[in-house]
């Protein structure tokens, strides 16, 4: 019943009181991410939700737009300024995908959605993630996030998907808050933000 019903129904009303208190704030970092990194304020980008279906994932913008002599963009820990490992630090980059999970493209609970490229480097328990709809924050987010490995991360998106309840929603909430206010897992140990996943070993 939660899953299927109230769940959805707690994302709507959640994500739209979200949207209407943050508004202020929202206003204030686009004004700033125009004047410190350009246009445009945000980062749209295709990733696969439920069932594999592909969406366009909204963010504040954290990179300039620098590039090398050949017009290449230069490396992500290059052009990921000061402000934009802020905005990182303190999640708020994330906050635009209040508006896909008004849509209904993800949940405030959910396994990360991750890049389209990697579906096809998913094994077949992997691909066990999209049987939900990604979330703002998730179980391997509050237990790592971008500090553990793959398939650690993948252990954990599993998990949730198999066992989705309003109590254990309520928990990643809470635990996230926390880690959040104690700017935890937000880089990797060799990415200024999470390596690339280049399949199963």
């Amino acid at each position: 019943m939660y899953k299927k019903f109230i769940k959805r129904i707690l994302d709507i009303i959640l994500s739209l009181i979200a949207l209407i208190i943050l508004s202020p704030l929202l206003i204030l970092i686009s004004i700033l991410v125009r004047i410190k990194l350009g246009s445009p304020v945000f980062f749209r980008q295709l990733r696969p939700g439920k069932n594999e279906k592909i969406f366009g994932i909204l963010k504040f913008r954290t990179m300039t737009d620098e590039r090398d002599e050949s017009g290449n963009l230069l490396s992500d820990d290059i052009r990921l300024t000061k402000f934009g490992q802020f905005l990182r630090s303190t999640s708020i980059d994330e906050l635009p995908e209040l508006l896909n999970i008004l849509k209904g493209d993800m949940s405030i609970v959910g396994p990360r959605p991750l890049l389209v490229q990697y579906l096809e480097r998913y094994t077949e328990e992997q691909k066990h993630r999209h049987d939900v709809k990604p979330g703002l924050t998730g179980l391997a987010q509050v237990n790592g996030r971008n500090g553990i490995a793959w398939d650690e991360k993948f252990k954990y998106d599993i998990e949730y998907a198999k066992n989705v309840t309003f109590y254990g929603d309520c928990k990643i909430i809470l635990q996230t808050v926390m880690k959040v206010f104690g700017r935890e897992g937000i880089s990797s140990a060799t990415s200024v933000t999470m390596e690339e996943f280049k399949g199963n070993k």
